[in-house]
């Protein structure tokens, strides 16, 4: 009798490769139309990728693409196959968008260095965010923040402010200070917007009542509110009554 195959893809994997994509592509457009004409270096590998390109003949796609690799393989051996597999698609993914928008588009959209820094931000949060809610990154130092939220309990982040700011201050070798400066703010305020986006949409507030009449809130919390409610026995430390 033939054992049945197990179904190896699902509309829900197909989904999630997709979201990948679509998130995959963001931050190659935050990096491509942003970073790389602000001319800055804020909390990335592809930023790193962009200082090495001014000293190796090879394109930022490519030095992107070498970078990624080996910090992939940490973060198969540090989080997990299914972070590793999840990093390994979306890390080949990434410089092959760099390497279409080299050869199809304009660099800058906004020819203004302040507007470059600041869209980046808000652009590559909102992809990283995408990503990590889904325990995938982008490759670089996305595995770094991992790895250090994994093992140290860091926010991903602060995390990735962090692991940035090493790269920022490294802008210092092929930009002004000016470049540097916009490389470590950004790198501040990417962490700052990185944690909004991952955790401002889904704050949790637990409110403390207390009270002598708890079945009138507890029918006005499940029927007006709509909401659940936990009663919890109380016993005060001085006279040791229970309330």
């Amino acid at each position: 009798m033939n054992k049945e195959k197990k179904q190896v893809v699902t509309p829900d994997n197909l989904k999630e490769i997709a979201v990948m994509t679509i998130a995959v592509g963001i931050i190659a457009a935050a990096v491509y139309f942003f970073l790389i004409p602000s001319q800055t270096s804020i909390s990335s590998v592809s930023a790193l990728a962009i200082i090495i390109a001014h000293y190796v003949p090879l394109h930022v796609s490519t030095v992107t693409m070498i970078l990624n690799v080996v910090l992939l393989l940490i973060g198969f051996i540090t989080c997990g196959k299914e972070f590793g597999a999840k990093t390994v698609y979306t890390s080949i993914l990434l410089p092959l968008y760099l390497a279409v928008f080299e050869h199809v588009f304009p660099e800058s959209l906004t020819n203004s260095t302040e507007l470059d820094v600041l869209c980046y931000v808000l652009v590559v949060s909102f992809g990283l965010s995408i990503l990590f809610n889904m325990n995938a990154s982008s490759g670089g130092l996305d595995i770094v923040a991992k790895i250090m939220n994994k093992y140290l309990h860091v926010e991903l982040g602060k995390a990735m402010s962090i692991s940035g700011m090493c790269v920022a201050l490294s802008s210092a070798l092929i930009y002004d200070k000016k470049a540097v400066v916009l490389s470590v703010l950004g790198t501040y305020f990417n962490g700052i917007v990185l944690d909004h986006f991952i955790f401002g949409q889904n704050v949790k507030r637990r409110v403390c009542i207390i009270t002598k009449y708890e079945e009138e809130v507890r029918r006005f919390i499940l029927h007006e509110l709509h909401s659940g409610a936990t009663f919890y026995e109380a016993v005060g430390a001085y006279n040791m009554q229970k309330y």
